[in-house]
């Protein structure tokens, strides 16, 4: 079993699958809603035919999952929302790549903290992207846990 993370966008999600694309140099898998049959009861809008049912980045052997969620989908899940609460942890990475990805995550957003070496790690940082989404690297968060436990 693995761990991912999961991205939900309210009609935002191309936008964000390219920018991901781009900032981690990933390989896209993609279905739009239109790519499936229809319910002839609830035809779906031109519009919502072009959301993003299901997406996949693969990137330096991990997987970004991205989606849109439907407005109907909304009315019942409830609405899509901007916010910190996920957090996307690349750990383990090398300090360059670390700093390529960085370095282009953060175009738009905000640096919480630089991507430097510290005690704990010899490439460690935090950003919000322009998304909202809050990411933190952290180069060596196995050997720091593994001395410590």
């Amino acid at each position: 079993m693995n761990a991912i993370a999961y991205l939900q966008f309210s009609g935002h999600a191309q936008e964000a699958l390219d920018f991901y694309q781009h900032a981690l140099q990933g390989t896209v898998k993609k279905v739009n809603f239109g790519s499936i049959p229809q319910d002839p009861s609830a035809p779906l809008s031109g519009e919502e035919q072009d959301m993003i049912m299901e997406s996949q980045i693969t990137f330096s052997e991990n997987i970004l999952m991205i989606s849109d969620v439907l407005p109907s989908m909304q009315s019942v899940i409830g609405d899509v929302t901007k916010g910190t609460n996920v957090i996307i942890s690349l750990i383990n990475g090398d300090v360059e790549t670390n700093k390529r990805y960085f370095e282009e995550l953060s175009k738009g957003g905000k640096i919480l903290m630089p991507i430097s070496s510290v005690p704990w790690s010899s490439s460690f940082g935090m950003l919000i992207d322009k998304f909202g989404i809050m990411w933190k690297f952290n180069s060596d968060a196995s050997s720091f846990l593994n001395r410590l436990v």
